[in-house]
């Protein structure tokens, strides 16, 4: 009997087959975003060093008082404070990688937000 894979397994496939097409550079580095039932990441990374130029979560200190920290919401605060690091660290412009996800909800909700506040992609 063939076993069918599970929900993790097949977004995994699917960031692989993304990934191949999907690079940061230093000039447009890459947003790579994660999520867990409980909290959300996001990471600015330039591919060609190998380094984490900035990041956010809902781990950090500011955002302790949502009520939930894996909703739109949660996701609007982290896409807010990514996009204000980028700037920060003179990145303006970077590739979007939404790491296998569907782009709809928190994953969506992520990306606006930090479009709003003048990342472009």
């Amino acid at each position: 009997m063939i076993k069918k894979p599970d929900k993790k397994t097949l977004r995994q496939g699917k960031h692989k087959r993304v990934r191949r097409k999907v690079a940061g550079t230093g000039e447009r580095p890459r947003l790579c975003i994660f999520k867990s039932l409980h909290h959300i990441y996001a990471q600015i990374i330039d591919d060609e060093k190998g380094v984490t130029l900035a990041a956010a979560s809902t781990l950090e200190e500011g955002l302790k008082g949502l009520e939930s920290k894996s909703n739109v919401a949660a996701a609007q605060e982290v896409g807010a404070n990514i996009a204000e690091r980028a700037r920060e660290k003179g990145i303006t412009e970077v590739v979007f990688d939404r790491n296998g996800y569907k782009y709809h909800g928190s994953v969506a909700a992520l990306a606006n937000a930090a479009r709003d506040k003048g990342l472009v992609f």
